[in-house]
């Protein structure tokens, strides 16, 4: 898979074989039914709509460390994700008593590794944003109030036994802070059911051990607290619908399998292959691309 390509959704007539640009128009190949050379959303028109097109590296690196939409970032967001929230409470590498409550259990290695995934996409805010309390780290380690946020996040990232109380940190400044109007505030959580559910880690005496001793979940449970339990401390939760390709879309995504080699049965390029893979997914695109996966 490219990193490069990203699916700009929407519509286009599968006969645009051009982009037109201010004052000429580029001739593309054939594969431009599925992608266009124009590879700034805002010059996108009409005539863009359904294709895919191009995105810089670097911004690949800052946007997508775990995959999330470029509009957050684009419009300044800080965001704060959670890639998996299922890793957390399975199959833990390393699980240690939490030195600031005893009751809570440490999980330094992930922890490390997420606050280096958000410093990466925030790096930015990390030295505008200042934390509003002192924090002792130990006897000689301190972080004075009024000390840029992101040096509460080298110290989990270069101090790993403090990740998890640093992740902690984090989590508790900007909630409070976000209020303020300083910033604007993503949460995101990919899986977030896992915050109510069962964990596979145990204790030394084999007894489990329930999400909300995990010091990092304990911490994550009061970013989207609301006073219920589960599903309802999302509340009001408003889906998203996500429709079905118009027939436009669905050629569109067809000949970008194509292209890059993800469908290789030999009826695949045929209109016969086209119209069962219609008929199957109903141009659902999770379905169709769960039915290309074995084709």
């Amino acid at each position: 898979m490219d990193p490069g390509r990203f699916l700009h959704i929407g519509t286009q007539a599968p006969q645009c074989l051009a982009a037109h640009l201010d004052n000429q128009v580029a001739i593309e190949s054939p594969r431009a039914i599925s992608r266009t050379s124009e590879n700034d959303p805002a010059k996108h028109g009409e005539q863009h709509e359904g294709q895919h097109y191009n995105i810089s590296f670097q911004d690949l690196k800052t946007v997508f460390p775990h995959g999330l939409p470029p509009r957050f970032v684009m419009q300044d967001w800080l965001i704060l994700h959670i890639p998996d929230a299922h890793l957390w409470v399975k199959n833990c590498r390393d699980l240690l008593q939490s030195t600031y409550n005893k009751q809570r259990f440490d999980q330094p290695l992930e922890a490390s590794t997420w606050l280096k995934n958000f410093k990466t996409a925030n790096e930015h805010f990390l030295s505008q944003i200042k934390v509003q309390e002192k924090y002792v780290w130990n006897k000689r380690e301190s972080t004075e109030k009024g000390s840029p946020l992101g040096e509460v996040v080298e110290q989990g990232i270069m101090r790993v036994r403090n990740a998890t109380d640093a992740a902690g940190i984090v989590l508790k400044e900007l909630k409070r802070q976000s209020s303020l109007g300083i910033f604007r505030l993503l949460v995101a959580v990919d899986g977030v059911n896992a915050l109510w559910g069962r964990t596979t880690l145990k204790r030394e005496d084999k007894s489990p051990i329930a999400p909300e001793e995990l010091a990092f979940i304990y911490n994550l449970r009061k970013m989207v607290k609301n006073d219920w339990e589960g599903f309802d401390a999302l509340d009001p939760f408003i889906p998203i619908l996500v429709s079905n390709y118009n027939p436009k879309e669905f050629e569109s995504c067809i000949h970008y399998y194509l292209e890059n080699n993800w469908l290789q049965h030999e009826k695949a390029h045929t209109e016969e292959g086209k119209k069962e893979l219609l008929f199957l997914s109903n141009r659902n695109p999770g379905q169709l691309e769960r039915l290309c996966a074995y084709l």
